[in-house]
């Protein structure tokens, strides 16, 4: 999924939905941070994507006015 599509979809979701999507990706993380700990080389791999795709959602959220 190209990054304006991702937005695109990201932006018509509620704030609910984000928060949510949020803590998911941030779980995600930290279980890929620590499978990488391990000693598990691939899981390094997929950890900047998913970070984006968090830091993008942090954004919408920014832009709608959310607060935490």
């Amino acid at each position: 999924m190209k990054v304006a599509e991702l937005l695109t979809d990201l932006r018509g979701l509620t704030p609910e939905d984000l928060r949510a999507r949020s803590r998911d990706l941030e779980e995600q993380v930290f279980r890929l941070r620590l499978q990488s700990s391990m000693g598990q080389g691939e899981a390094g791999n997929k950890i900047r994507p998913l970070r984006r795709e968090l830091a993008r959602i942090n954004t919408v959220l920014r832009e709608k006015g959310v607060k935490d």
